[in-house]
């Protein structure tokens, strides 16, 4: 705290509790500490964050007070906001989300972008998504794509019943099939996709120590360990991919910025792949590598 902190307002408004939590968060090195008072308060209150502004002069109750506090203080020792308020926004969806499944990225939109450009053309197109967590890939293309049919796999049964809660909250649950297993394991010989989406766990171990704690200490390891230096599944993937992929079938990959020149090395190596484009987020980093079934 600074020498001379700002002291509390005598009378406790909205605008005033967003203002001096606003400032005690910067205080305590949260990165984005308005947008978090304003999330974790429009969550006690019960409204959307849009709405605080129209209620800035409204005083909520001693009870929503103490919960607001009591949020304050979690985010403060680390947890994520999305953890605490039980959602994250993507793409044009709200996930619920727990400690049970990865927070849903902007950086991933990319993926969701890209695929639907992709599958646009095709009618009826059958879709693989790998490790799919909260299922907000998965779930996002088929609310956009209404005749796409979506096979998502995650190893985590608690990540499985995290997606299978919001498919069914999207009303898109039936076209939306959810196997536990490791990666390609619990799928049936024959069976083939139009295309094949994965944001794989891609942190290195020498990297766990770097993250955010709110990252490293909250969200699943087993969606984040990418093992040894962060590439095993690229190369897992890439090596059992082939034959469930149809011919001229695409694979969309999500990538750890610094990792495009390994992972298009890894699936150059097989010959079944034609490489395509990387792709960039809107912060301008290399997040998506594409290939295609060549044969």
């Amino acid at each position: 705290m600074s020498p001379n902190p700002t002291p509390p307002p005598t009378v406790w408004t909205i605008k005033a509790l967003i203002n001096w939590t606003t400032e005690f968060l910067a205080k305590k090195g949260i990165e984005n500490p308005r947008v978090d008072a304003q999330i974790l308060l429009a969550h006690v209150l019960k409204c959307k964050k849009i709405d605080l502004i129209v209620r800035y002069n409204e005083q909520p109750e001693e009870a929503e007070r103490t919960r607001f506090r009591e949020l304050i203080q979690r985010r403060v020792a680390g947890w994520p906001v999305a953890y605490l308020v039980g959602s994250r926004d993507f793409y044009l969806l709200s996930f619920d989300v727990s400690p049970d499944v990865l927070i849903p990225r902007p950086e991933t939109e990319t993926l969701v972008l890209e695929a639907l450009a992709f599958l646009k053309p095709l009618k009826s197109p059958i879709v693989l998504d790998i490790g799919t967590g909260s299922g907000c890939i998965a779930i996002s293309i088929a609310h956009q794509k209404n005749d796409a049919r979506i096979t998502a796999i995650d190893i985590s049964p608690d990540a499985l019943n995290m997606a299978q809660r919001n498919a069914t909250k999207h009303a898109i649950a039936e076209r939306i099939m959810f196997l536990q297993g490791d990666l390609f394991a619990p799928l049936s010989a024959g069976v083939s996709f139009d295309l094949v989406v994965s944001n794989p766990p891609y942190i290195a171990h020498s990297e766990f120590a770097g993250l955010a704690p709110d990252v490293r200490d909250h969200e699943p390891r087993v969606a984040l360990d990418g093992g040894l230096d962060g590439l095993a599944f690229y190369r897992r993937i890439a090596g059992g991919v082939g034959r469930f992929l149809k011919i001229g079938g695409g694979l969309l990959l999500e990538i750890g910025y610094t990792q495009e020149a390994a992972v298009r090395g890894i699936l150059a190596e097989q010959a079944e792949l034609e490489l395509g484009p990387t792709l960039k987020d809107m912060g301008g980093h290399s997040r998506v590598v594409i290939a295609k079934r060549r044969y």
